[in-house]
Formats: C-alpha cells, structure tokens, sequence
C-alpha cells in the first residue's frame, strides 16, 4: 500500500478530493498537523462525499510525530523544484508520498534532507502566449503522482 501525506494542510476542499483519491487508489491517507480546518469541516466531508467513511487515515500531531512514524524510509517530495520527474522514480508498495501546504510548499529542512526525492510534475508553459502557473492545484497533483504510482507498483486494475 502506497502512503500519501499532506504537510498542514490549509484548504479542506483540497483534503476532502485526496482522501477521495486514496480511496480509489487504495492508498493510505496522512495528515500532518496543524492544519488550517478540523477534519469534521464539512468542506472535507463533503468534498469526500460518501467515501469518508473508507479513508485510511493517520493524524500525525506534529512534524516529529509524522518524522517518528516515517523512520528510515525516505519518503518521495512532490515539489516544483524536484530534480526528477514524477514518472522517472521506480516507485515502491510501501512508498510514502509527500505533498506541502497549499501556500508554503514543504520545509526548506525537508528538502535538505532528501536532497535527491524531490520529484515534480512538469509545466510546459503557456498555449498561444496565455499567463506561466506557478503550480497545480494539490489535490490534482495528488492524483497525476498517485494514480501513476500506483500503477507503476503492479497494483491490480479493474
């Protein structure tokens, strides 16, 4: 089973749509606290609809908590400024998959200390002279590396 976790995550539409993902995927949800909702919003639950009740789902109450239960694995940063792209890694069952808050991305101190697991989606720039992003929408990059992830473990497909 692949893990994703969310490091404090602000908007819980966001978090209602990748819990919703990790049911599909048969993934298993983290939550890094503080988050900016409580997770009895009903912009989370709703978001979920009625696949709330089927999340795998750990609340990590801090950093060190999420750090403790992490351990020795090194966990795959989902991040703009990745040294690979998200399909190049030789994803594992088992992998922990780690997405940052909508606004401030990941800890500097995280990416320094898994300098090489930065992965990125790419973003090949504007059609027809339109405006550069600077990022997708969380739960839509959850999706790109999990659903490839998941594939790329030999997960069984319907």
């Amino acid at each position: 089973m692949l893990h994703l976790a969310l490091y404090h995550p602000a908007i819980p539409q966001n978090t209602g749509n990748i819990a919703r993902t990790t049911v599909g995927m048969g993934a298993h949800l983290h939550l890094i606290h503080p988050m900016k909702f409580e997770i009895t919003d009903h912009a989370v639950k709703r978001a979920g609809l009625d696949y709330w009740p089927s999340v795998t789902l750990t609340q990590h109450a801090d950093d060190d908590a999420f750090l403790n239960w992490l351990g020795d694995r090194q966990p795959w940063l989902i991040t703009k400024h990745g040294t690979q792209r998200f399909d190049q890694p030789a994803y594992q069952d088992g992998d922990v998959i780690v997405l940052g808050n909508e606004n401030t991305g990941l800890p500097d101190a995280w990416h320094q200390r898994w300098p090489e697991r930065g992965v990125s989606i790419p973003m090949p720039g504007p059609i027809n002279g339109g405006a550069n992003i600077r990022s997708y929408n969380l739960s839509n990059s959850a999706a790109i590396v999990l659903a490839h992830a998941t594939l790329s473990t030999g997960s069984p497909r319907r």
